[in-house]
């Protein structure tokens, strides 16, 4: 997929998951109990099972009644993976404090799209920066880009000629996912600790 047609798409996607989240925030209300969570109904998540930084296999059954928090991107990137990372976990670490019970019901989880250079070992070091509980799941090319489709993740490898380095363009997304897999909301990766913090809060039961 070429540069335009990936930015077309990205484009694309997040315009229809701002249609989402504008059509189930309830901005009149403040009681949780009876807001309808943004992501509500959409189609977006699914089954997996992929390699952890144990190296061992972690699957979709295995957090079932956790929420989750999961982000996709890669270890090797310079610059928005680490701040966006560091900023969901520093809001779980923070809504964590504020509410000590959330330590029990969610689990971040963190998928590269780069798994040719991120094995077990890599993810290991690199999420070990973040958060205490972070998992990190890799898997073959095959294995990446089948739940990345399911997660609407789109990335592509991007090659210089005479480096033997490489980027990956990917969409970025802070998914919030109930204890059952389903969507609940779009976190604000792109905010502030506490923003964060008070999203997952919004939404955790």
């Amino acid at each position: 997929m070429s540069g335009r047609m990936m930015n077309k798409f990205i484009s694309a996607l997040s315009a229809t998951l701002l249609v989402s989240l504008v059509a189930g925030c309830n901005p009149a209300s403040s009681d949780n109990s009876t807001a309808e969570a943004p992501l509500a109904g959409a189609k977006i998540g699914g089954s997996f099972t992929l390699t952890n930084q144990d190296g061992g296999k972690s699957s979709d059954t295995d957090f079932a009644g956790k929420y989750r928090i999961i982000y996709f991107g890669f270890t090797y990137c310079p610059d928005v993976c680490p701040i966006d990372l560091a900023n969901l976990m520093n809001g779980l670490a923070l809504a964590e404090k504020e509410d000590p019970a959330l330590v029990e019901k969610i689990q971040p989880i963190f998928i590269s799209i780069d798994p040719e250079r991120d094995g077990p070992e890599q993810l290991k070091q690199y999420t070990d920066n973040f958060h205490p509980r972070l998992i990190g799941l890799t898997g073959s090319v095959e294995e990446i880009a089948a739940v990345a489709k399911k997660y609407l993740i789109i990335y592509n490898k991007r090659e210089s000629p005479g480096f033997s380095e490489y980027l990956v363009d990917h969409s970025r997304q802070g998914y919030l996912f109930g204890p059952q897999g389903e969507p609940i909301a779009l976190l604000p990766f792109d905010g502030t600790p506490q923003q964060v913090a008070d999203e997952i809060k919004r939404w955790t039961r």
